[in-house]
This record gives structure tokens, sequence and C-alpha cells, in this order.
């Protein structure tokens, strides 16, 4: 079939694109955002590994900063496991709400639309405060970007899903509770 395709016949090349086009993408890895999962695991273990590699702390913290750092490691854990606990059956990696899921507004979701994204976000900052890595404060700092535009493809999705997600946004900041 290969040679069919590969030797320029016309008939069969539409035939083999016409049956691709009419496989069902509505559930596929890439049309949920998985692009944009592969490149959050990603950005994750390089927030984790950049600090250990490039820093100088240790695991146990002396000092200032990285006793700073490991409280605010802490609330960003405390805050997903909260994000978590809030969205419970509803949660997924992907920017693609799930199908049977509702609008959550309770929990850590009557303060903030993203409580997860701004978990890993203090995780990382803490962490890179933790070990004392100035580049893993401006990798963190890059990653509050990549969050910031994840969030705003999710929210297309959102917004097509619930109606009352407009009123939603307007009333709950994204990150940062009153501020972001």
């Amino acid at each position: 079939m290969a040679a069919l395709y590969a030797s320029g016949n016309k008939r069969y090349r539409a035939l083999v694109n016409r049956s691709f086009r009419r496989m069902p993408q509505k559930n596929s890895f890439v049309s949920r955002g998985g692009v944009w999962v592969l490149a959050q695991v990603t950005m994750m273990l390089l927030a984790f590994m950049i600090p250990v590699l490039h820093g100088r702390g240790h695991l146990i913290p002396a000092g200032l900063v990285p006793m700073g750092g490991v409280a605010v490691t802490l609330l960003g854990t405390l805050l997903a496991v909260w994000g978590f606990a809030s969205l419970g059956k509803a949660f997924t990696p992907f920017p693609k709400p799930l199908a049977d899921a509702t609008l959550h507004r309770q929990g850590a979701y009557r303060f903030m639309r993203h409580p997860m994204y701004t978990a890993v976000m203090s995780m990382s900052l803490g962490w890179a405060l933790w070990w004392l890595c100035e580049i893993g404060v401006l990798y963190a700092l890059g990653l509050a970007f990549f969050f910031d535009r994840k969030a705003a493809y999710e929210e297309i999705r959102l917004r097509r899903k619930y109606s009352e997600y407009a009123d939603y946004a307007r009333t709950v900041k994204k990150f940062i509770p009153g501020a972001y």
C-alpha cells in the first residue's frame, strides 16, 4: 500500500486522505491539548532539576532565603492539594474540560480561576529559592509566562463550554486573588 501511495497514484492518495479526514478526532491527544500537557511535564521537570543541579543550596535549608523557599514550596503544595480536592473528578491536565464536568466555583476556585497553575508556579519559585538558584528563579518566571498562556488557551474552551464562565472570569482573578 505504501508503494501505491508513494508512486503517485492520485486516486489512491485521495482515498487515503479522505479516509483520514473522516476519522474521529474529537478526543485525540492533540485535540484535547496534549501538546500543552507534554510541554508542561517537561517544564515542571526542568523546574525541579535546574535548582538542584545549578543552585548553591542544600536539601536541608540553611538561612533565611532557603527557609522562605521551603515555606513558599509548602504553601504551593497545600494549594495544589486544595485545588485538586476542589475539582474532584473534573480534574484533567488537559486544557479541554471533561465532557461531563461542571464549572467549579467552590474551594480554591472561589479565590482564583487556576489554583493548580498557581500552585505549580509557587512550588517552582519556592524550590529555586530553597536551593539558592538564580537561574531557577528566572526559570520559574518563564514557567509563569507558560502557565499564563496555557490558562488563556484553556479559558477559550471553558467559555465555549460554560455560558456562565465570562461572569466568573470578571469576578475571580486568574492566579493571584484580588490582583491578577
